[in-house]
């Protein structure tokens, strides 16, 4: 993959839907080329596909934590499928290390977001947990 293609990559994670006229302009190409080279990567696999983003996926939440969940027995999977049903979830990672799965979660409000912490630790299987609250980002990624 030549620097070309890294920048194409990086356009179309910016905007997946963005016109092969649009990348072209951007990346000083031609359209044709630019298909080839989407062509090229598809087929190799480095672009392994495409994705809607929603409205909710993308609106701000200001009040964003990470919480670190230890789970009792063997309920991590069922805990993960609740976690993921919950609306201010926005990832739900499975982990190594003492804590069992780490949750990022957004809110609009720091209520919210207390709220949510208590309703997951209630969920039965939940042992422990630990909140971080996010204070900023310095590299944000597709969100």
């Amino acid at each position: 993959m030549d620097e070309t293609d890294q920048r194409l990559l990086a356009e179309l994670r910016r905007d997946g839907r963005a016109p092969l006229s649009d990348l072209a302009d951007r990346l000083g190409l031609s359209r044709a080329t630019v298909r080839a080279r989407m062509e090229r990567l598809a087929a190799r696999g480095e672009i392994a596909g495409f994705t809607v983003l929603t409205r909710g996926d993308v609106t701000p939440a200001p009040v964003r934590g990470l919480m670190m969940i230890g789970i009792e027995g063997r309920g991590g999977e069922k805990i993960m499928a609740r976690l993921g049903g919950l609306p201010q979830v926005m990832a739900v990672h499975s982990t190594n290390g003492r804590w069992d799965v780490i949750v990022e979660l957004g809110t609009q409000t720091l209520l919210e977001l207390d709220e949510t912490i208590h309703r997951i630790r209630a969920m039965e299987g939940v042992t422990v947990s630990e909140t971080n609250l996010l204070l900023s980002t310095r590299k944000a990624g597709r969100r």
